[in-house]
Protein backbone atom coordinates (compact mmCIF):
# COMPACT_ATOMS: atom_id res chain seq x y z
CA UNK A 1 0.00 0.00 0.00
CA UNK A 2 1.49 3.42 -0.99
CA UNK A 3 0.22 6.80 0.31
CA UNK A 4 -0.38 8.77 -3.09
CA UNK A 5 -1.84 12.34 -3.82
CA UNK A 6 -2.70 12.94 -7.02
CA UNK A 7 -3.80 16.19 -8.58
CA UNK A 8 -6.26 17.33 -11.56
CA UNK A 9 -5.38 20.53 -13.08
CA UNK A 10 -8.82 22.82 -14.58
CA UNK A 11 -8.24 20.90 -18.34
CA UNK A 12 -8.75 17.41 -17.03
CA UNK A 13 -11.96 18.61 -14.52
CA UNK A 14 -13.32 20.84 -17.72
CA UNK A 15 -16.95 19.24 -17.45
CA UNK A 16 -19.06 17.06 -16.11
CA UNK A 17 -17.60 14.31 -18.61
CA UNK A 18 -14.05 15.18 -17.41
CA UNK A 19 -14.81 15.06 -13.60
CA UNK A 20 -16.52 11.68 -14.29
CA UNK A 21 -13.20 10.35 -15.87
CA UNK A 22 -11.26 11.72 -12.86
CA UNK A 23 -13.27 9.77 -10.51
CA UNK A 24 -12.89 6.93 -12.58
CA UNK A 25 -8.80 7.21 -12.93
CA UNK A 26 -9.18 7.85 -8.87
CA UNK A 27 -10.84 4.39 -8.39
CA UNK A 28 -8.76 2.61 -10.12
CA UNK A 29 -5.58 4.09 -8.35
CA UNK A 30 -7.67 3.92 -4.87
CA UNK A 31 -8.56 -0.41 -5.57
CA UNK A 32 -5.13 -1.22 -6.17
CA UNK A 33 -4.94 -1.08 -2.46
CA UNK A 34 -3.12 3.00 -1.78
CA UNK A 35 -4.32 5.60 0.18
CA UNK A 36 -5.45 8.72 -1.92
CA UNK A 37 -5.69 12.14 -1.11
CA UNK A 38 -7.40 14.05 -4.35
CA UNK A 39 -6.09 17.87 -4.86
CA UNK A 40 -7.99 19.50 -7.61
CA UNK A 41 -8.32 23.27 -9.35
CA UNK A 42 -11.17 25.07 -11.07
CA UNK A 43 -12.72 24.05 -13.99
CA UNK A 44 -10.83 25.24 -16.68
CA UNK A 45 -12.54 29.07 -17.73
CA UNK A 46 -14.19 29.54 -14.09
CA UNK A 47 -11.19 31.38 -12.49
CA UNK A 48 -11.18 33.97 -15.36
CA UNK A 49 -14.76 34.51 -15.26
CA UNK A 50 -14.84 34.86 -11.75
CA UNK A 51 -11.65 37.28 -12.10
CA UNK A 52 -14.46 39.00 -15.01
CA UNK A 53 -17.12 39.46 -12.09
CA UNK A 54 -14.82 41.39 -9.84
CA UNK A 55 -13.81 43.61 -12.52
CA UNK A 56 -17.25 44.32 -13.71
CA UNK A 57 -18.59 44.97 -10.31
CA UNK A 58 -15.46 47.41 -8.82
CA UNK A 59 -12.51 48.91 -9.82
CA UNK A 60 -11.09 49.30 -6.33
CA UNK A 61 -8.38 47.00 -5.43
CA UNK A 62 -9.43 45.08 -2.98
CA UNK A 63 -7.51 41.71 -2.69
CA UNK A 64 -8.97 39.87 0.49
CA UNK A 65 -12.68 40.35 -1.44
CA UNK A 66 -10.77 39.04 -4.64
CA UNK A 67 -9.76 36.34 -2.63
CA UNK A 68 -12.63 35.38 -1.66
CA UNK A 69 -14.69 35.56 -4.67
CA UNK A 70 -11.83 33.58 -6.72
CA UNK A 71 -11.32 30.58 -4.38
CA UNK A 72 -14.84 29.64 -4.79
CA UNK A 73 -14.25 28.18 -8.19
CA UNK A 74 -12.19 25.24 -6.40
CA UNK A 75 -14.98 25.00 -3.37
CA UNK A 76 -17.07 23.68 -6.71
CA UNK A 77 -14.88 21.42 -8.12
CA UNK A 78 -14.33 19.50 -4.83
CA UNK A 79 -17.99 18.90 -3.94
CA UNK A 80 -18.68 17.96 -7.80
CA UNK A 81 -15.46 15.21 -7.74
CA UNK A 82 -16.21 13.81 -4.16
CA UNK A 83 -20.01 13.07 -5.75
CA UNK A 84 -18.56 11.57 -8.51
CA UNK A 85 -16.34 9.44 -6.11
CA UNK A 86 -19.27 8.19 -4.28
CA UNK A 87 -21.43 7.37 -7.31
CA UNK A 88 -18.76 4.65 -7.98
CA UNK A 89 -19.46 3.49 -4.85
CA UNK A 90 -16.18 4.93 -3.08
CA UNK A 91 -16.19 6.63 0.35
CA UNK A 92 -14.81 10.49 -0.27
CA UNK A 93 -15.38 13.58 1.41
CA UNK A 94 -14.46 17.43 0.42
CA UNK A 95 -12.42 19.46 2.47
CA UNK A 96 -12.19 23.21 2.17
CA UNK A 97 -8.94 24.72 3.14
CA UNK A 98 -10.28 25.86 6.48
CA UNK A 99 -11.03 22.70 7.53
CA UNK A 100 -8.06 20.85 7.27
CA UNK A 101 -6.65 23.44 7.61
CA UNK A 102 -3.83 24.57 5.45
CA UNK A 103 -2.51 27.53 7.17
CA UNK A 104 -0.85 30.79 5.10
CA UNK A 105 0.62 34.26 5.47
CA UNK A 106 -1.71 37.23 4.52
CA UNK A 107 -0.47 37.90 0.89
CA UNK A 108 -3.68 37.62 -0.95
CA UNK A 109 -3.70 37.13 -4.02
CA UNK A 110 -0.03 35.67 -3.35
CA UNK A 111 0.05 33.70 0.00
CA UNK A 112 2.39 31.21 0.91
CA UNK A 113 1.69 28.06 2.61
CA UNK A 114 2.96 27.80 6.06
CA UNK A 115 1.21 24.49 7.60
CA UNK A 116 -1.01 21.76 6.81
CA UNK A 117 -2.73 20.44 9.95
CA UNK A 118 -3.17 16.79 8.20
CA UNK A 119 -4.24 14.66 11.54
CA UNK A 120 -7.83 14.54 10.27
CA UNK A 121 -7.18 13.23 6.49
CA UNK A 122 -5.04 11.08 7.43
CA UNK A 123 -7.73 9.61 10.18
CA UNK A 124 -9.86 9.66 7.04
CA UNK A 125 -7.66 7.87 4.82
CA UNK A 126 -7.13 5.27 7.38
CA UNK A 127 -10.78 4.21 7.57
CA UNK A 128 -10.69 4.13 3.41
CA UNK A 129 -12.28 8.10 2.70
CA UNK A 130 -10.89 9.74 -0.03
CA UNK A 131 -9.93 12.89 0.73
CA UNK A 132 -10.54 15.61 -2.20
CA UNK A 133 -8.97 18.82 -1.56
CA UNK A 134 -9.14 22.54 -3.27
CA UNK A 135 -5.85 23.74 -4.65
CA UNK A 136 -4.82 27.50 -4.73
CA UNK A 137 -6.16 28.24 -1.56
CA UNK A 138 -5.58 28.38 1.85
CA UNK A 139 -6.65 29.94 5.20
CA UNK A 140 -4.83 33.48 5.55
CA UNK A 141 -2.80 34.38 9.42
CA UNK A 142 -5.87 36.77 9.51
CA UNK A 143 -8.27 34.17 9.57
CA UNK A 144 -8.98 34.76 6.23
CA UNK A 145 -9.44 33.07 2.78
CA UNK A 146 -6.00 33.50 0.88
CA UNK A 147 -4.93 32.28 -2.61
CA UNK A 148 -1.88 31.55 -4.05
CA UNK A 149 -1.53 32.69 -7.12
CA UNK A 150 -2.07 31.49 -11.03
CA UNK A 151 -1.04 27.69 -11.27
CA UNK A 152 -1.19 27.84 -7.28
CA UNK A 153 -2.69 24.09 -7.40
CA UNK A 154 0.54 22.35 -8.07
CA UNK A 155 1.81 24.08 -4.86
CA UNK A 156 -1.32 22.63 -2.97
CA UNK A 157 -0.62 18.98 -4.04
CA UNK A 158 3.31 18.97 -3.44
CA UNK A 159 2.80 20.49 -0.12
CA UNK A 160 0.24 18.04 0.94
CA UNK A 161 2.07 15.33 -0.14
CA UNK A 162 4.97 16.50 1.77
CA UNK A 163 2.77 17.15 5.17
CA UNK A 164 1.35 13.35 4.26
CA UNK A 165 4.61 12.18 4.24
CA UNK A 166 3.07 10.38 0.96
CA UNK A 167 4.87 7.89 -1.30
CA UNK A 168 4.56 10.23 -4.41
CA UNK A 169 2.39 13.39 -5.79
CA UNK A 170 1.14 12.56 -9.57
CA UNK A 171 0.19 15.84 -11.06
CA UNK A 172 -2.49 14.85 -14.31
CA UNK A 173 -2.72 17.57 -16.62
CA UNK A 174 -3.10 17.63 -20.58
CA UNK A 175 0.60 16.52 -21.67
CA UNK A 176 1.76 12.80 -21.05
CA UNK A 177 4.83 14.18 -19.13
CA UNK A 178 7.67 16.32 -19.45
CA UNK A 179 9.95 16.75 -23.36
CA UNK A 180 12.93 17.77 -24.45
CA UNK A 181 11.77 20.32 -25.84
CA UNK A 182 8.03 22.00 -26.92
CA UNK A 183 7.19 18.98 -29.06
CA UNK A 184 4.66 21.26 -30.37
CA UNK A 185 7.73 22.91 -32.01
CA UNK A 186 10.67 20.24 -31.81
CA UNK A 187 8.47 17.53 -33.55
CA UNK A 188 11.33 14.95 -33.04
CA UNK A 189 11.11 15.41 -29.13
CA UNK A 190 10.63 12.77 -27.05
CA UNK A 191 9.47 12.32 -23.53
CA UNK A 192 11.84 11.70 -20.52
CA UNK A 193 11.49 8.96 -17.97
CA UNK A 194 12.90 10.73 -14.82
CA UNK A 195 14.64 14.51 -14.44
CA UNK A 196 16.17 16.14 -11.83
CA UNK A 197 13.83 19.01 -9.82
CA UNK A 198 17.16 20.97 -10.59
CA UNK A 199 16.85 20.65 -14.45
CA UNK A 200 12.27 20.96 -13.84
CA UNK A 201 13.20 24.35 -11.83
CA UNK A 202 15.12 25.76 -14.70
CA UNK A 203 12.96 24.78 -17.67
CA UNK A 204 9.98 26.27 -15.45
CA UNK A 205 11.50 29.12 -14.69
CA UNK A 206 12.32 29.43 -18.63
CA UNK A 207 8.83 28.84 -19.47
CA UNK A 208 8.03 25.43 -19.93
CA UNK A 209 4.49 25.13 -18.44
CA UNK A 210 4.62 21.62 -17.35
CA UNK A 211 5.17 22.47 -13.81
CA UNK A 212 4.63 25.88 -11.66
CA UNK A 213 7.62 26.87 -10.66
CA UNK A 214 7.10 27.13 -6.60
CA UNK A 215 6.02 23.79 -6.70
CA UNK A 216 8.93 22.44 -8.33
CA UNK A 217 10.97 24.15 -5.53
CA UNK A 218 8.71 22.97 -2.70
CA UNK A 219 9.22 19.15 -4.19
CA UNK A 220 13.10 19.82 -4.11
CA UNK A 221 13.41 21.35 -0.34
CA UNK A 222 10.96 18.25 0.71
CA UNK A 223 12.16 15.75 -0.97
CA UNK A 224 8.52 14.71 -2.79
CA UNK A 225 8.69 12.58 -5.77
CA UNK A 226 6.44 14.15 -7.83
CA UNK A 227 5.22 12.50 -11.16
CA UNK A 228 3.74 14.62 -14.64
CA UNK A 229 1.24 12.10 -16.79
CA UNK A 230 -1.69 13.01 -18.70
CA UNK A 231 -5.46 12.84 -17.80
CA UNK A 232 -5.99 11.49 -20.76
CA UNK A 233 -4.47 8.61 -21.32
CA UNK A 234 -2.58 5.83 -19.51
CA UNK A 235 0.90 6.78 -21.06
CA UNK A 236 3.95 5.88 -18.09
CA UNK A 237 4.88 9.64 -16.89
CA UNK A 238 8.06 11.48 -16.16
CA UNK A 239 9.74 11.08 -12.61
CA UNK A 240 10.98 14.33 -10.84
CA UNK A 241 13.18 13.36 -8.54
CA UNK A 242 16.57 14.23 -6.60
CA UNK A 243 19.62 14.39 -8.63
CA UNK A 244 21.12 11.02 -7.02
CA UNK A 245 18.51 8.98 -8.31
CA UNK A 246 17.81 10.93 -11.98
CA UNK A 247 20.11 9.57 -14.84
CA UNK A 248 23.76 10.51 -14.68
CA UNK A 249 24.58 9.75 -18.00
CA UNK A 250 22.21 12.14 -19.52
CA UNK A 251 24.10 15.06 -20.29
CA UNK A 252 21.85 17.37 -21.47
CA UNK A 253 17.92 16.69 -20.42
CA UNK A 254 16.54 19.76 -22.67
CA UNK A 255 16.03 22.71 -24.78
CA UNK A 256 13.97 25.09 -23.48
CA UNK A 257 12.80 29.24 -24.57
CA UNK A 258 11.40 32.02 -23.42
CA UNK A 259 9.48 34.04 -25.79
CA UNK A 260 8.55 36.73 -23.24
CA UNK A 261 11.62 38.53 -23.16
CA UNK A 262 13.09 42.12 -24.09
CA UNK A 263 16.72 43.57 -24.40
CA UNK A 264 17.88 46.95 -23.31
CA UNK A 265 21.23 48.34 -23.81
CA UNK A 266 22.90 51.43 -22.54
CA UNK A 267 25.12 53.46 -24.85
CA UNK A 268 28.03 54.87 -23.02
CA UNK A 269 27.11 54.59 -19.67
CA UNK A 270 30.09 56.56 -17.86
CA UNK A 271 32.53 53.27 -16.63
CA UNK A 272 32.66 53.99 -12.91
CA UNK A 273 31.67 52.65 -9.71
CA UNK A 274 28.79 52.53 -8.74
CA UNK A 275 27.01 53.02 -12.15
CA UNK A 276 25.57 49.69 -12.08
CA UNK A 277 23.61 50.44 -8.85
CA UNK A 278 22.60 53.26 -10.53
CA UNK A 279 20.75 51.57 -12.95
CA UNK A 280 19.41 48.49 -11.35
CA UNK A 281 18.65 50.00 -8.36
CA UNK A 282 15.61 52.05 -9.56
CA UNK A 283 14.34 48.97 -11.43
CA UNK A 284 14.62 46.58 -8.18
CA UNK A 285 12.41 49.35 -6.42
CA UNK A 286 9.68 48.93 -9.54
CA UNK A 287 10.11 45.19 -9.03
CA UNK A 288 11.00 44.66 -12.38
CA UNK A 289 12.88 41.17 -12.57
CA UNK A 290 16.37 41.74 -14.66
CA UNK A 291 17.93 38.74 -16.04
CA UNK A 292 20.35 38.10 -18.64
CA UNK A 293 23.08 40.93 -18.06
CA UNK A 294 26.46 42.02 -20.22
CA UNK A 295 28.60 44.86 -19.83
CA UNK A 296 31.17 45.57 -22.71
CA UNK A 297 34.93 46.12 -22.02
CA UNK A 298 35.60 49.87 -21.68
CA UNK A 299 38.33 50.84 -24.43
CA UNK A 300 39.35 53.96 -22.94
CA UNK A 301 38.18 53.76 -19.31
CA UNK A 302 35.58 56.17 -19.40
CA UNK A 303 32.42 54.68 -20.88
CA UNK A 304 30.98 51.21 -21.86
CA UNK A 305 27.87 50.37 -23.20
CA UNK A 306 25.81 47.73 -20.63
CA UNK A 307 23.09 45.19 -22.10
CA UNK A 308 20.39 43.48 -19.67
CA UNK A 309 16.64 41.87 -20.56
CA UNK A 310 13.69 42.19 -18.77
CA UNK A 311 10.48 40.74 -19.53
CA UNK A 312 8.65 42.03 -22.46
CA UNK A 313 5.57 42.86 -20.16
CA UNK A 314 7.83 44.88 -18.17
CA UNK A 315 9.92 46.79 -21.35
CA UNK A 316 7.63 49.97 -21.30
CA UNK A 317 8.12 50.63 -17.50
CA UNK A 318 11.83 49.53 -17.34
CA UNK A 319 12.92 52.63 -20.02
CA UNK A 320 10.97 54.64 -18.29
CA UNK A 321 12.72 54.01 -15.12
CA UNK A 322 15.84 54.16 -16.62
CA UNK A 323 15.07 57.77 -18.49
CA UNK A 324 13.43 58.96 -15.63
CA UNK A 325 17.10 57.84 -13.86
CA UNK A 326 19.16 59.52 -16.56
CA UNK A 327 21.02 62.33 -15.34
CA UNK A 328 22.03 59.83 -12.24
CA UNK A 329 23.45 57.33 -14.22
CA UNK A 330 24.88 58.94 -17.02
CA UNK A 331 24.56 57.50 -20.33
CA UNK A 332 24.58 58.70 -24.09
CA UNK A 333 21.66 56.72 -25.91
CA UNK A 334 19.04 53.86 -24.46
CA UNK A 335 18.19 51.17 -27.29
CA UNK A 336 15.09 48.51 -26.54
CA UNK A 337 14.39 45.28 -28.75
CA UNK A 338 11.35 43.37 -28.52
CA UNK A 339 12.02 41.21 -31.14
CA UNK A 340 13.84 38.93 -29.34
CA UNK A 341 14.27 35.13 -27.34
CA UNK A 342 16.36 33.54 -24.95
CA UNK A 343 16.60 30.09 -25.69
CA UNK A 344 18.43 27.34 -23.01
CA UNK A 345 20.65 24.00 -23.04
CA UNK A 346 19.84 22.10 -19.79
CA UNK A 347 21.52 19.42 -17.89
CA UNK A 348 22.71 18.25 -14.65
CA UNK A 349 25.73 16.22 -16.79
CA UNK A 350 27.12 19.98 -17.12
CA UNK A 351 28.60 20.12 -13.65
CA UNK A 352 31.31 17.29 -14.89
CA UNK A 353 31.65 17.70 -18.40
CA UNK A 354 33.18 20.73 -20.81
CA UNK A 355 32.58 21.58 -24.24
CA UNK A 356 28.61 21.93 -23.66
CA UNK A 357 28.44 25.77 -24.45
CA UNK A 358 30.64 25.62 -27.27
CA UNK A 359 28.85 22.80 -29.18
CA UNK A 360 25.53 25.37 -28.64
CA UNK A 361 27.10 28.45 -30.12
CA UNK A 362 29.13 26.32 -32.80
CA UNK A 363 26.13 24.80 -33.82
CA UNK A 364 24.15 28.22 -34.30
CA UNK A 365 26.80 29.58 -35.71
CA UNK A 366 26.70 26.84 -38.77
CA UNK A 367 22.87 28.16 -39.32
CA UNK A 368 23.91 31.85 -39.12
CA UNK A 369 22.47 32.22 -36.37
CA UNK A 370 24.12 35.62 -34.04
CA UNK A 371 24.20 35.12 -30.59
CA UNK A 372 23.01 38.54 -28.62
CA UNK A 373 23.98 38.22 -24.76
CA UNK A 374 24.96 34.78 -22.49
CA UNK A 375 24.64 33.47 -19.37
CA UNK A 376 24.91 30.57 -17.58
CA UNK A 377 24.67 28.82 -14.56
CA UNK A 378 26.09 25.13 -12.87
CA UNK A 379 23.48 23.61 -15.06
CA UNK A 380 22.54 25.82 -18.02
CA UNK A 381 23.52 27.77 -20.69
CA UNK A 382 21.18 30.59 -22.35
CA UNK A 383 21.44 32.99 -25.22
CA UNK A 384 19.57 35.62 -26.36
CA UNK A 385 18.98 35.26 -30.15
CA UNK A 386 16.30 37.29 -32.43
CA UNK A 387 12.71 36.11 -32.38
CA UNK A 388 12.78 34.77 -36.11
CA UNK A 389 14.98 32.29 -35.36
CA UNK A 390 13.18 30.36 -32.80
CA UNK A 391 12.45 27.13 -34.65
CA UNK A 392 15.12 26.66 -36.59
CA UNK A 393 17.71 27.17 -32.94
CA UNK A 394 15.34 24.85 -31.26
CA UNK A 395 15.45 21.76 -33.68
CA UNK A 396 19.29 22.82 -33.94
CA UNK A 397 20.40 22.43 -30.56
CA UNK A 398 17.49 19.41 -30.29
CA UNK A 399 19.89 17.12 -32.79
CA UNK A 400 23.21 18.58 -31.90
CA UNK A 401 23.12 17.32 -28.29
CA UNK A 402 21.57 14.26 -29.83
CA UNK A 403 17.76 14.34 -28.16
CA UNK A 404 16.25 13.89 -31.30
CA UNK A 405 13.50 10.56 -30.97
CA UNK A 406 14.69 7.62 -32.93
Amino acid sequence: MARLVLKFGGTSVGDVARIKNVARRVKAVYDAGNEVAVVVSAMSGQTDSLVKLVDAVSSKIDDAEYDVVVATGELVTIGLVALALKDLGLKARSWPSWEIPIRSDAAHGKARIQSIEVQPLLEAMKRGEIAVVPGFQAMGSDGRITTLGRGGSDTSAVALAAALKADRCDIYTDVDGVYTADPRIVTKARKLDKITFEEMLEAASLGAKVLQTRSVLMGMKHKVVVQVLSSFSDAPGTLVVDEEDGVEDELVSGIAYSPNEAKVTLIKVADKPGVAARIFGPLSDANINVDMIVQNVSDDGKSTDLTFTVGRSDLKRALQVIESAKAQIGYERLVSAADVVKVSVIGVGMRSHAGIAYRMFQALADKGINIQTISTSEIKVSVLIAEEYTELALRTLHTAYGLDAA
